[in-house]
């Protein structure tokens, strides 16, 4: 990966982990605990695609397996991320801009539910059934609720963050429109180039009446 991907990822990997350790993990819910950290490589993931969303999905769920007070085996967790961040990166939206909620919230309860399996997969296959104490399906209800309720607070920044550290001004100019057109639409079916084209055949009708009636008075 480039410098600047390289940098911008490990910084909000890093925050992620700390905050997810210190505070959600700390909270005592029911079920799950949120994953703000899987939250960060899909956002990360749609933006730089599958390869890098499965060394970005590798790294971080290595230091979440090395992070104290981890307690399953190491590489448990970054297989599970690196599978998350490629298969994220495949289906990524088109220039890495959300253009709907519909495809992000599907990817976003696939993952939690599809991490929490292969977690539980891999845990099973080297003698780990602590899943099977807590119950399979509790957390699997959990971790989607709860990474769905965090999902449209969390992928749109990460993705806007990302899309600047590829250099495309167009991207950059329209973060803010994709963050409230992709998960915070109402609805109303307008567009910025759709009003552009108006305002050009409006103005183009203008200066054609006005000439009509220019060519009129000089007939007079």
């Amino acid at each position: 990966m480039r410098f600047n991907r390289t940098l911008l990822s490990t910084a909000l990997v890093v925050i992620a982990l700390v905050v997810q350790v210190s505070v959600l993990a700390r909270l005592q819910l029911p079920g799950a605990v949120p994953d703000l950290l899987l939250l960060v490589v899909l956002g990360l993931a749609f933006v730089y695609g599958h390869v890098a969303g499965a060394l970005i999905g590798f790294g971080a769920g290595l230091l979440a397996d090395l992070a104290p007070p981890a307690d399953h085996a190491a590489g448990r967790y970054a297989l599970v991320l690196c599978v998350i961040g490629y298969v994220a990166g495949l289906v990524r939206p088109e220039n890495g801009r959300l253009k709907s909620a519909f495809v992000p919230m599907v990817a976003v309860v696939a993952a939690a539910i599809g991490s929490t399996l292969l977690y539980a997969l891999v845990g099973a296959l080297v003698g780990d059934t602590a899943a099977r104490h807590v119950g399979l399906g509790s957390l699997l209800f959990t971790a989607a609720v709860y990474d769905l309720l965090l999902a449209p607070f969390i992928v749109p920044l990460i993705m806007a963050l990302a899309r600047r550290t590829e250099n495309d001004p167009l991207s950059e100019s329209s973060s803010g429109g994709d963050l409230a057109a992709g998960w915070l639409s109402s609805g109303t079916g307008l567009s910025v180039g759709g009003q552009r084209g108006g305002l050009r055949v409006k103005a183009a009708r203008n200066r054609a009446a006005r000439a009509g009636r220019i060519k009129g008075v000089k007939r007079l």
